[in-house]
């Protein structure tokens, strides 16, 4: 550990240096901004440090190296490359001064052709890595990759920021892959077929075709495979086996031709690792629920959870993705999912409620078993007519069949031990379900200021057909027992029909600059709900004795319209948009079975405003306006009284209002390429009134009646800053440390047992986190996260709450001897708050030790899961008016051998030229 940490102060004799500089046309003298700097070694043109030009022109290149010598490139965006040796012994401060750069000499549209690819490009619009400057382990994916451009980050389930905004779409080459799940992409095509990655603002396909802009909150990548290397078959299978019956496989085959794709994929496991994945080591964590405190102030203890269910899951996967261009614009893409799990298991519940007037306690035990299975079918088609006219589609197809066992004890008792109620529960049911989605729109685009036309319609119909077996036996004690018992099968149907229809005006005022917008939208959904209760009847021994009671024939309409005008304006800048709307808006709903009909009108005004700023390629704001108006659900506006659950019946309210909710956002970011800083800040902030909520009485046996009310005061406020450095000690290492800050602070008001109150929560999260990387040796990544709560009541029932957590983790990755890596991932859980008899502290240890063989085309892993064996998912959940302790199924400790081979044959079209520009 010594000579880790000495490595961060030892510099081996490199020499600083530092080049200064200005960029300016070498016409009219006027400075570049958004220029790249490259400074590499001569011998073998390995990149020793980068920067890109402030907003005046200038560069400062600092850094450290054992050459005398180095390579200087510069590169911008219309104009000819600049080259230069320079000689690193003769002064530690190199002025270079004003460099003039010759704008249109030898370049082609947006690509330089002479230059040397740049690390980072800014364009208009876009954010541009060059792959090839940066370095990654072997075998690395694109996530590895994403991990090491500057102002990125990915989380353990594979989620990208980019300098603070979250990426919720990957392209490849500008296409789909595999529909909206990033992480197919993401950690199953490898580096070393990539040539570029692309950053924008998130746009459908039509806005993308218009010009318009995107949505300010959220990125798109864009995966560009090399053209050399788009041609081809390559992929990859792994296999593993291990203690306890554990197993995993999956495999990825990709045939490229240009713009012709098509992908196969296959997998499984019963290691809870949720979705497609090849089993790395942080995916082995799956969505793990650690000791936390929530925004409500509960917190769980050395629990986890998984995308495939709590409990223990066998999960399949298997698919198909076919991307190709027909004609000259055509574009057509179709993808094959087939999901399928099957999960168990055990829970055990104790939880004590607190009312105004008493404590009650409830212990529940179950244990449940389920199997689905899923097909999905997404198609894209689109069309350009002409450079004016898109045409697009999108149906989606979608069947589902899944059935469910499960069994349920619970019973409730009084402070004094007495018991109140209990009851015993059966359950088998089966479902069916077939769903159908389309999108069509049609864009046309006319004259020359940005002017267009879209009209577009979506629709989605949906099926499902359910089965329920029921046997329950409740006991409610009081002055009298009460008995019930229930033997039933329920044959349900619920069916939806739903359109939307939207028309789109854009005239320009300014050309290409300013906008108004007239848009109109109408929306109308109906919805079946059947639900026909049989009670067994001795006599025939069948399910044939109709119950009324419980039995539902409902039809629901929602149906809407929208009209709304907004004015825009852009340029190089700035971006504004504002914007006012009137929804008119009915409910209805329809009883076959009784006499509960009703219909609500809920209109209401609607408001939005979007502002953003560049003040520089590097720094940027960004800010947002919405008065919504969200109108009560259907069931909660029905006072049908539900009595499917004899300990808790449920009656709506149709004197509900609808709530007003005003939310605003802003956020600046700012990413020095220069001193490899980055700083994000991001506020969020909603304010609502007339918001509905529960409101439940409980009577002296326990039991529970709830129905719906309004209420005014609701606020969620949430922000977070993050600053980020890295440190180029040399050539080989590297430093980087990030520093973020979050805040959470919320106002609820609710009902325990009718009487209203609020509750206020604050809830703070600082974050430190460190990653020193000394190439091909070595990395290590520590950091510390604790979390601190405080939650308040304005009812003297309830006491106020104070929670705090600690976690500490490293993460550590040798790659020496050469072929072998180690990998490990290391937390540490301190919880003072929780009860007597759970885990204060907790170590969760994952271990992975891979051998590279065959050229590198193969590797062998030794996987330990839970290494310590300390995962016993015991949770511990508190909130306002319950403490609740949870015990339930996991998976336990495992250790796996696997084996993984990849396979590439993707051809080259011919070498790339090189120019040597240098003269020794």
């Amino acid at each position: 550990m010594f000579l880790i940490f000495g490595a961060l102060f030892y510099s081996s004799h490199a020499q600083d240096f530092i080049i200064n500089g200005t960029l300016v046309d070498s016409k009219n003298k006027n400075p570049l901004e958004a220029a790249t700097i490259v400074v590499e070694t001569v011998k073998d043109s390995s990149m020793i440090t980068y920067t890109i030009t402030g907003k005046e022109g200038k560069f400062k290149l600092a850094g450290k190296t054992y050459n005398d010598k180095a390579n200087l490139y510069v590169t911008f965006v219309g104009y000819a490359p600049y080259s230069k040796r320079i000689d690193l012994t003769s002064s530690r401060d190199i002025q270079l001064g004003n460099i003039p750069l010759e704008f249109g000499v030898e370049t082609l549209g947006d690509v330089v052709v002479k230059a040397r690819a740049a690390p980072v490009t800014i364009k208009k619009d876009t954010l541009e890595f060059n792959v090839a400057s940066f370095k990654t382990k072997q075998d690395a994916s694109v996530e590895d990759l994403l991990k090491e451009l500057p102002g990125v980050e990915v989380d353990a389930q594979g989620q990208i920021t980019i300098n603070g905004k979250p990426v919720n779409k990957i392209l490849v080459n500008g296409k789909p892959f595999f529909g909206d799940d990033p992480t197919i992409a993401t950690r199953n095509l490898t580096k070393e077929i990539v040539d570029k990655i692309q950053v924008v603002d998130t746009k459908t396909e039509s806005e993308a075709f218009t010009g318009e802009e995107g949505d300010d909150q959220n990125k798109t990548i864009n995966i560009t495979i090399d053209k050399d290397k788009n041609k081809g078959i390559f992929g990859r299978v792994a296999a593993g086996g291990g203690t306890d019956k554990r197993f995993e496989y999956a495999g990825l085959l990709n045939y490229f031709d240009n713009d012709r794709r098509l992908s196969i994929l296959g997998g499984g496991n019963n290691i809870n690792s949720p979705g497609f994945s090849f089993g790395e080591i942080e995916k082995m964590f799956g969505n793990a629920r650690y000791a936390r405190v929530n925004s409500n102030g509960s917190f769980a203890i050395n629990g986890r959870s998984f995308g495939g269910g709590e409990g223990i899951t066998n999960s399949r996967t298997a698919g198909a993705n076919y991307v190709d261009v027909i004609g000259e614009d055509n574009d057509v893409s179709v993808d094959y999912f087939y999901t399928a799990a099957n999960s168990f298991e055990e829970e055990q519940r104790e939880r004590e409620t607190t009312l105004p007037n008493r404590n009650f306690f409830s212990t529940s035990n179950s244990r449940t078993e389920s199997n689905n299975d899923s097909h999905a079918v997404n198609t894209r088609f689109e069309v350009k007519i002409d450079s004016t006219f898109l045409i697009e589609a999108r149906p989606q197809f979608t069947y589902t069949e899944g059935d469910n066992s499960s069994t349920r004890s619970e019973e409730t008792r009084n402070v004094d031990g007495e018991l109140t109620n209990q009851s015993n529960v059966g359950n088998n049911s089966y479902r069916q379900g077939r769903n159908f989605e389309n999108r069509l729109s049609a864009t046309k685009r006319y004259g020359s200021g940005g002017g267009f036309i879209r009209m577009e319609m979506e629709n989605d119909i949906n099926d499902t057909d359910t089965d329920n077996l029921l046997a329950s036996n409740t006991q409610i004690f009081g002055d009298s027992t009460t008995v019930i018992d229930r033997d039933q099968l329920t044959d349900g149907k619920l069916a939806s029909n739903g359109i939307e229809l939207s028309g789109e005006w854009r005239i320009p005022l300014i050309a290409e600059k300013m906008f108004l917008r007239a848009e109109y939208r109408y929306d109308n959904t109906r919805r079946e709900d059947k639900q026909s209760v049989y009670d067994f009847d001795d006599g025939s021994n069948a399910y044939e004795n109709f119950n009324l009671a419980q039995s539902t024939d409902f039809t629901n309409t929602d149906r809407s319209s929208r009209p709304e005008l907004s004015v825009n304006f852009n340029n190089d800048k700035m971006r504004v948009r504002l914007g006012a709307g009137y929804v008119f808006r009915t409910l209805e709903s329809k009883d076959a079975l009784r006499d509960i009909n009703f219909s609500n009108d809920f209109n209401a005004l609607v408001l939005n405003a979007r502002f953003s700023y560049n003040f520089t390629k590097k720094t940027s704001l960004f800010s947002g306006y919405y008065l919504d108006n969200n109108a009560p659900g259907v069931r909660q506006l029905s006072p049908y009284i539900d009595v499917s659950d004899p300990l808790n019946t449920v009656q709506g309210n149709p004197n509900l209002k609808p709530a007003n909710e005003h939310s605003i956002y802003m956020g600046i970011n700012n990413y020095d390429w220069q001193t490899r800083t980055g700083f994000n800040s991001y506020l969020n902030a909603s304010f609502a009134n007339d918001r509905v909520v529960n409101r439940s009485t409980i009577d002296e046996s326990n039991v529970r009646n709830t129905t719906y009310a309004n209420v005014d005061g609701f606020y969620s406020i949430w922000a977070n800053a993050s600053y980020s450095k890295n440190i180029e000690i040399d050539t080989l290492r590297t430093l980087k440390y990030d520093v973020s800050m979050g805040v959470n602070a919320n106002r609820n008001v609710n009902f325990n047992n009718d009487v209203q109150y609020a509750s206020n929560t604050i809830a703070y999260r600082p974050e430190l986190e460190l990653r020193f990387i000394w190439q091909d040796l070595f990395e290590i990544r520590p950091s510390y996260n604790p979390a601190f709560s405080k939650n308040t009541f304005n009812l003297d029932v309830f006491e106020d709450r104070n929670f705090v957590t600690h976690e500490v983790r490293l993460r550590t990755t040798t790659y020496y001897p050469k072929k072998l890596q180690w990998e490990n991932d290391i937390r540490f859980i301190n919880n003072p708050n929780v009860a007597a008899g759970f885990q204060k502290n907790s170590v969760f240890w994952n271990s992975s030790l891979g051998y590279s063989i065959l050229d590198d085309s193969a590797t062998i892993t030794l996987k330990a899961y839970d290494l310590l064996n300390q995962n016993t998912n015991a949770q511990r959940v508190a909130t306002e008016d319950y403490i609740q302790d949870v015990q339930s199924t996991v998976l336990q400790q495992y250790f796996m051998l696997s084996f993984s081979y990849k396979f590439n044959t993707l051809g080259k079209k011919g070498e790339v030229r090189q120019n040597n520009w240098f003269d020794d």
